[in-house]
């Protein structure tokens, strides 16, 4: 089956599907992704192609694309060609990443592109720093679930272009510790009990020694807010995709047992000091003029956690969830109309977030 595709067209919700998937673990974990790293045989990798090769790279990873069954409708944006608000807002739904909209000159390389499912949170980047980085996301703890999406679409995609692939080492990439399988793994996971029993560093460090390891709201290098991790696998060579898999969901599910009993600790302990940390943080989010993205990160934290011990009946899981998401900085320019200034971003992002939890939606 081939897809219709649509070549540079409007950003409305696309990506955000995941946002309502009712996954596993979902009062815990966030989401879950996975990416395959892929070079295409014949080309110079990203960081000495051309800008040329670049743009040949593109074209034929839209084709492919296109002729893809497992996508079904495509929409396919070349980076370069879209504003900066725009290139953020992809940024901001997790569907690209920093080295994809800002290449080594400060803006998108040409040939930078993304072909994405039109309803769900499933496709390729292109010429990022590997040709290629095929990818899904999916809500709750449903690591499995997006291996399957990507594992089908490498074939459909491998089919049509032939990567680069060597009998010893598995497949190449750009960077070496991506060799072998060029599979990365991970979940975005909300582990307050463990940050306040103190117990986050012990279990973050152990798992380290198993080949794990963290990161912040947008991956490598950025800043952990909220009490929100990135977890992913460190291994790509030596196992298979399966076993990468496999192994991370064990280590994952440990995290979230321990999370668990650290929610139970809080409640069983402090619960006085609990609640009224959960109702702080709703009742600045409901009358805030002013909240700073890191602020309301860590209000939504305290939120968060209340919902899940049922301190509090709303909003649900699925609602804060999108806060985190349209609440940034380019989607609030978007509904603004205009560029917002960093004192304007404060005041919008508050108006929206009352707007949000006192509306029926909440509930």
């Amino acid at each position: 089956m081939t897809s219709h595709v649509r070549t540079d067209p409007p950003i409305e919700d696309q990506g955000l599907a995941w946002i309502e998937e009712d996954g596993r673990d979902g009062e815990i974990v966030v989401s879950s992704r996975v990416r395959l790293a892929r070079n295409v045989q014949g080309y110079s990798f990203s960081s000495h192609a051309t800008a040329d090769e670049r743009e040949a790279l593109f074209d034929k990873a839209g084709s492919a694309a296109a002729a893809s069954g497992v996508l079904e409708d495509v929409d396919v944006w070349e980076v370069s060609r879209l504003n900066r608000r725009d290139r953020t807002l992809l940024l901001e739904r997790r569907l690209v990443s920093k080295e994809l909209i800002d290449g080594p000159g400060g803006g998108p390389r040409r040939g930078a592109g993304l072909a994405l499912a039109r309803t769900r949170a499933f496709g390729l980047m292109v010429n990022e720093e590997d040709h290629l980085r095929l990818q899904a996301l999916r809500g709750g703890f449903q690591l499995a679930a997006a291996w399957r999406d990507v594992d089908q679409l490498d074939e459909e995609i491998g089919a049509r272009l032939p990567y680069a692939f060597h009998h010893e080492f598995g497949f190449l990439t750009s960077c070496p510790t991506n060799v072998g399988t060029g599979l990365r793994a991970s979940v975005f996971i909300h582990l307050p009990g463990l940050v306040l029993t103190r117990q986050i560093r012990k279990v973050l460090e152990g798992m380290g020694q198993l080949g794990v390891t963290y990161r912040g709201l947008y991956g490598e290098g950025s800043k952990i807010v909220g009490n929100f991790f990135q977890i992913s696998n460190q291994t790509t060579l030596g196992k298979t995709e399966e076993d990468l898999i496999d192994q991370l969901e064990v280590l994952v599910g440990r995290v979230i047992g321990y999370e668990k009993q650290a929610r139970s600790v809080l409640l069983r302990e402090a619960p006085n000091v609990l609640e009224d940390k959960v109702w702080r943080a709703y009742g600045l989010l409901r009358h805030a003029r002013s909240l700073p993205f890191e602020e309301m990160m860590n209000l939504l934290s305290g939120v968060r956690l209340g919902v899940s011990l049922k301190l509090l009946d709303s909003p649900r899981v699925d609602v804060i969830s999108r806060i985190m998401i349209r609440a940034q900085t380019a989607h609030l320019a978007r509904s603004a109309g205009r560029r917002l200034d960093e004192t304007d971003a404060d005041a919008f992002r508050a108006g929206y977030v009352r707007r949000v939890l006192t509306s029926d939606d909440a509930t």
